[in-house]
């Protein structure tokens, strides 16, 4: 590990991703959690402008423009699972300051 990664904070959120309840240890290593990390919060930053312009530009919903993210996302070849790729777009949600709590009604599994 670098010493830059013994720097990042993963925030909790993304750690339960490979937390399973009633535990307290991830279930991949220590370094895929912190790679994963940075990709997903990557993906998240770089969704965020072009997200907020789709809105603009579609004059559609916040919810809409989350949906089509998350579609997206999910089409193949994927490359993050379910959970990050649910993850991702609450991020890109909470940079932007857009509703997210709903989530789950949002995107759908």
């Amino acid at each position: 590990m670098t010493d830059n990664a013994s720097h990042i904070e993963i925030p909790p959120s993304f750690l339960q991703l490979y937390v399973p309840s009633g535990r307290s240890k991830p279930t991949a290593p220590w370094a895929q959690v912190l790679a994963d990390y940075e990709l997903c919060e990557d993906m998240a930053q770089m969704l965020a402008p072009t997200a907020a312009d789709l809105q603009f530009k579609l004059g559609v919903t916040e919810q809409d423009v989350i949906e089509r993210c998350y579609s997206g996302l999910r089409t193949e070849p994927c490359v993050l699972h379910e959970a990050q790729s649910r993850w991702v777009v609450q991020r890109m949600a909470e940079i932007l300051s857009w509703p997210w709590q709903n989530l789950e009604n949002v995107v759908k599994t």
